[in-house]
């Protein structure tokens, strides 16, 4: 149980800072949602935008991705699995996709948009700082990995014995009477 939970903690450490990667890449594949100002107030440029939900998008599949790939990679490094094994994976993730949206927010554009705004200049277009909006996307790491890594040891993990198997071998059936 002693080595279950230190190889439990390595993989929730490991899997967390690949968020790190995952925050950096959010922010460099994200959309930029485009802002105006005028001089009273803050405007989205394109009020039809998709740009904000691109965000989230991003974040979700990036994570989606993520979880798929540490799934595997656990699966590969320990094939019998087990219950810290597989918290591991799931606390990894919800780490690692914090990690992420911090780190993405922290790269990206400035949080003061009002501040922003007056550097500019009236009338020019900025970028908003990043936002996630769809906070269950910081789940999509955690639930991909869970999925991924128990469809790999359903199909590819050790077998437990037949409980049904006979001790004695496999039964032979009568033959018939010889006349």
């Amino acid at each position: 149980m002693k080595t279950e939970v230190l190889e439990a903690v390595v993989v929730t450490v490991a899997v967390a800072l690949a968020g790190v990667l995952l925050g950096v890449l959010w922010w460099w594949l994200a959309p930029h949602v485009p802002l105006i100002a005028d001089d009273s107030a803050v405007y989205l440029k394109d009020t039809e935008g998709e740009q904000a939900i691109g965000v989230d998008g991003t974040f979700t599949l990036l994570a989606l991705a993520f979880g798929a790939v540490s799934a595997v990679v656990v699966f590969l490094v320990r094939r019998r699995g087990g219950v810290p094994l597989v918290v591991a994976l799931a606390v990894g993730g919800v780490l690692g996709s914090l990690l992420a949206w911090r780190i993405g927010i922290w790269l990206g554009p400035t949080q003061n948009v009002v501040a922003h705004a007056k550097a500019v200049g009236k009338g020019v277009t900025f970028s908003a700082p990043l936002k996630l909006g769809a906070k269950g996307a910081l789940l999509a790491w955690s639930l991909a990995g869970l999925v991924v890594h128990l469809g790999l040891t359903a199909l590819f993990g050790p077998r437990d014995p037949d409980p049904y198997a006979s001790p004695y071998g496999a039964p032979t059936s009568p033959q018939p009477p010889t006349v």
